[in-house]
């Protein structure tokens, strides 16, 4: 048992550390952030939104465009392009981007409210934290590269 327990974190470490997929999900989600940064932005001093609440709007807005990237480029040979397929990536992508997006929440909330980072700062160093944990999640959740 444990042979096979070694051999499956081995296949999902080998999966993760793939150069090109981490450069395109990196690329991606540098489109993303500033999807995510700009709403933010556009939603606190424009429309005077609170912080936190405009973060999870910008979030969601920057999911889907990650999400659309993801699926059409870093992941296109992953998974049956059927739109019941389609929908259950973009649902799972969601459920398992929340795990990022906490992460993210919680750096942005504690950065502004202990350290008294400027929030648009605080979002960035979030967005680079919480990147690790959407990374990890997606590939092998979502698209599953370890079945390569």
């Amino acid at each position: 048992m444990s042979e096979s327990f070694t051999e499956a974190v081995r296949t999902r470490v080998r999966a993760l550390l793939s150069t090109a997929r981490f450069s395109q999900f990196a690329g991606v989600g540098i489109v993303g952030g500033t999807v995510d940064i700009v709403g933010l932005a556009i939603l606190v001093d424009v429309f005077g939104i609170w912080y936190l609440v405009a973060k999870a709007v910008s979030w969601e807005l920057s999911i889907v465009v990650i999400f659309a990237i993801n699926e059409h480029w870093t992941f296109a040979n992953y998974g049956a392009m059927t739109p019941r397929a389609l929908a259950r990536r973009f649902l799972r992508s969601n459920a398992v981007r929340f795990a990022g997006f906490l992460v993210t929440l919680t750096v942005l909330g504690v950065l502004v409210i202990r350290y008294d980072v400027w929030y648009l700062v605080a979002n960035v160093i979030g967005i680079v934290v919480g990147f690790f944990v959407n990374y990890t999640c997606e590939s092998l959740y979502t698209w599953k590269v370890h079945h390569e």
